[in-house]
């Protein structure tokens, strides 16, 4: 049996690249080589192209060009021409996680790991999610929104309407980048000005207090949906921001599954799910929440292309419920390529009646 070419596309123009390049690595090395050949993909941070021989440097391969054929699409770097089986976009954030790839590999007819166009961008727009979310009844916190172009929230109005402290960050961010923790109006205007220096909306919300935990999705018709795994901070850190997930090995750890009682455990799948299939998300997504000290959960955000790091929650909730790491790449690579199949069954054909 031939093996299957798996386009890995890795990098990208976002703040969160360097954590895409350490997710990349991780399914680089876990990838099951006797089935499946990586051709590695970088994406510089100006958003350049290039076919690469390492996860190590994304920027430095040989650029490539992209024949825009949906019958045959074909990259060529120099005198090589590869044509993909199936791409796993392994990017997080900007251009990699809002639909923007997607959209280009569904244009090329390329099977694609995850979530497609609309599924993309509806969870990695967290205003738009919590507005679907809040719409069909699932908890979200209390929320305000604040744009470049408007003048800024009043702080009075604003801990009137959602108390104290508040988080504010980015509406269309990952990995904690340009989150803060506000407690009075002068870090209100501050962490409004960092929020907008990386989107063009910043989401205002109540300060849960609560703990955080994480459920993970893998499937469509039928998923697995994992237990709850718990972030216990240290004491050094106020929530999980980007210093704590990242940069401080010390600030946190994981626990799987969450010490928690078992109707707690089951609303959060519940929600969980829920939230996975009204925002049209396929093959897999991490759902963060909150849990109150009085049993009440909130949806927080979902990620349709969750860490996969050394230290990422969604591997390692997949690996409690009995799925390996490798194991579980070859599941998201049969699954997209079963669900191109099936979209390519659909007619696109159709003669005007005149």
């Amino acid at each position: 049996m031939s093996k299957t070419t798996v386009a890995i596309l890795f990098g990208g123009r976002s703040v969160e690249h360097d954590i895409s390049v350490l997710s990349a690595r991780n399914v680089v090395e876990n990838l099951n080589k006797e089935r499946f050949t990586p051709v590695l993909i970088g994406i510089s941070r100006q958003g350049v192209w290039y076919l690469c021989d390492t996860v190590a440097d994304p920027d430095k391969g040989q650029p490539l060009q992209v024949t825009l054929d949906a019958n045959q699409p074909v990259f060529r770097a120099g005198d090589q021409a590869i044509t993909p089986d199936v791409v796993f976009p392994v990017l997080h954030g900007t251009d990699g996680e809002d639909g923007s790839v997607q959209g280009l590999l569904q244009v090329l007819n390329l099977p694609c790991v995850g979530s497609g166009v609309l599924g993309s961008a509806a969870a990695m727009d967290k205003l738009l999610a919590k507005r679907v979310l809040q719409a069909s009844k699932l908890p979200v916190a209390p929320f305000l929104i604040a744009n470049r172009e408007d003048t800024l929230p009043d702080w009075q109005e604003v801990s009137q309407k959602l108390g104290t402290p508040v988080i504010v960050k980015p509406a269309n961010l990952g990995s904690s980048v340009g989150v803060n923790k506000v407690e009075d109006a002068a870090g209100f205007e501050a962490a409004i000005k960092e929020a907008l220096q990386y989107d063009h909306t910043a989401l205002i919300e109540t300060f849960i207090r609560g703990r955080e935990v994480e459920c993970a999705i893998l499937g469509n018709h039928k998923p697995v949906v994992s237990v709850a795994g718990e972030v216990v901070l240290s004491s050094s850190h106020e929530f999980y921001s980007f210093t704590a997930k990242y940069e401080d090995p010390q600030a946190a750890r994981i626990v799987i599954p969450a010490d928690m009682p078992d109707a707690i455990h089951e609303r959060i799948k519940q929600l969980s799910l829920q939230a996975y299939r009204l925002l049209n998300c396929q093959d897999l997504a991490r759902v963060d929440l909150f849990v109150q000290e009085d049993g009440q959960v909130f949806v927080n955000e979902v990620n349709t292309i969750p860490g996969f790091t050394d230290i990422s929650m969604y591997p390692m909730l997949m690996q409690h419920e009995g799925i390996a790491y490798g194991d579980l790449l070859t599941r998201l690579i049969e699954m997209a390529q079963a669900r191109h199949a099936e979209r390519n069954k659909i007619s696109t054909d159709y003669k005007l009646r005149v």
